[in-house]
């Protein structure tokens, strides 16, 4: 819309622009072109757009060809957008974008985010759409040019801190132009930016234990003019071999550090420690007929490594609110690394019976200790690698404390949520985890998520 077209249209709906919304209105056309083109739109595409105002940037990505989901917080401009851009392709949803649960964007393949996020809630905005792990695989977002230096701030500049790295430990940022405060109405007082985030490589930086990285650096940069030695010598002994080891000044400040430091000094201080070991591949495992009846026993090595049929045990834990916590495997396990499985999953091994490993594998993997429940036994298959699955059930309160050398990372999730995402990307999830969801959904039907 041309400045005189917002004019009138806010005067029509009787809209006055609130500043603590963030209701600035962007009138230069081939701006709002320019800003869509970076996204690289396609038919294929879901875009989340956040506060999209009038629809100046919204139209655009509708003559695309993209589904858009605009989440706007004004009633008025919702049903405005509604009435105006109704189109087969836009859902309005008329909410807070802080309070949609960005979980159910994993049952569409291809997300992007696009949005002018209000300043004042930019940080909030912007930390709850990249936490990890995310279905969006790109974040084109307007910001103000403050917040935008920030997050792609480099080392031993001043905008490099906390949330630089916070950011950066899973994500790509650019930054792509200024926008300047008098292409909007109402003008706000300071200049935007428009940056684009892409999701890292899991692979692209060593394995770390992202609590205590993030402890370090919240830490170092408490006081940004005194030297790290003297902040972290409680969490950091021989604070000269390790700034040897990592390459970095002993004298250095928090700013000096690059990402790839930090993760260092956090790895100084706690190496990564896999499962995968040489005792654990020698381990026994039960080889088995077609029938589950024991043949003989093997090691874990030769195991898969011959794809010989075996025994293993899956649980699905369920929190209260009927949410099923999925795992990431960890990056060091010999199949499917980085892969979401099952809550806890594990090999039966010698002499040990199905129901013995499935309380074993929940204690060591999750630290839980609680009735399960038998839902269904799968047979062995290429699907499941060639294991013989008893697959179970079972319900905490709390919390589970994930074992950092089997697991990646966890999250709940609605069961809902889980049939989209594996319908629409199966290939994030470990297969033998597909062959346990698609049982413990044939046996429970999608208006009955419990296992009870």
């Amino acid at each position: 819309m041309k400045l005189s077209e917002i004019r009138a249209t806010l005067r029509e709906i009787q809209v006055l622009p609130v500043k603590t919304l963030g209701q600035n209105f962007l009138h230069d056309q081939n701006l709002a072109r320019w800003i869509v083109n970076q996204a690289e739109l396609t038919a294929d595409d879901y875009v989340v757009e956040i506060g999209p105002g009038l629809g100046a940037l919204t139209k655009l990505m509708l003559e695309k060809g993209a589904r858009v989901l605009a989440i706007e917080k004004d009633t008025r401009l919702a049903n405005f957008l509604r009435e105006r851009l109704g189109h087969p392709r836009l859902e309005v949803m008329n909410t807070d974008a802080l309070k949609f649960d960005g979980r159910v964007l994993f049952s569409h393949r291809r997300v992007k985010l696009l949005g002018n996020l209000p300043y004042n809630v930019s940080s909030a905005l912007l930390l709850k759409f990249l936490t990890y792990p995310s279905p969006i695989s790109l974040w084109l977002c307007m910001l103000q040019n403050e917040m935008a230096l920030r997050l792609s701030a480099m080392p031993s500049t001043h905008d490099y801190g906390f949330l630089t790295l916070r950011v950066q430990l899973q994500h790509c940022v650019q930054y792509l132009r200024t926008i300047p405060a008098t292409v909007f109405f109402p003008k706000p007082d300071v200049d935007s930016a428009l940056v684009r985030i892409l999701p890292r490589d899991p692979f692209e930086l060593p394995a770390r234990d992202d609590e205590l990285l993030a402890k370090l650096i919240r830490y170092g940069f408490s006081q940004r003019r005194k030297q790290l030695r003297k902040l972290l010598r409680v969490h950091v002994t021989n604070w000269h071999r390790a700034a040897s080891t990592l390459g970095f000044d002993p004298k250095a400040r928090a700013e000096e550090l690059s990402l790839l430091q930090w993760i260092g000094l956090a790895n100084y201080v706690a190496p990564p420690v896999y499962s995968e070991t040489t005792a654990m591949k020698n381990e026994l495992f039960p080889i088995v007929d077609k029938n589950d009846r024991i043949l003989r026993y093997a090691q874990r090595s030769d195991v898969h490594g011959n794809n010989l049929r075996h025994r293993a045990v899956h649980i699905l834990i369920f929190s209260q609110a009927d949410e099923v916590y999925l795992q990431q495997r960890s990056r060091g396990k010999d199949r499917h690394p980085l892969k979401w499985d099952s809550s806890a999953a594990g090999h039966v091994g010698a002499r040990e019976s199905y129901d013995e490993a499935a309380r074993r594998e929940l204690k060591e993997e999750l630290g839980v200790n609680v009735p399960l429940k038998g839902i269904s036994k799968l047979p062995a298959s290429e699907r499941t690698d060639q294991e013989f699955i008893w697959l179970y059930g079972g319900e905490i309160r709390g919390n589970p404390t994930p074992n950092r050398s089997e697991i990646e990372t966890g999250a709940f999730f609605p069961p809902a949520v889980v049939d989209g995402w594996v319908t629409t990307r199966p290939e994030d999830f470990a297969p033998g985890f597909l062959e346990c969801w698609k049982v413990y959904r044939k046996n429970k039907p999608a208006n009955c998520d419990t296992f009870t």
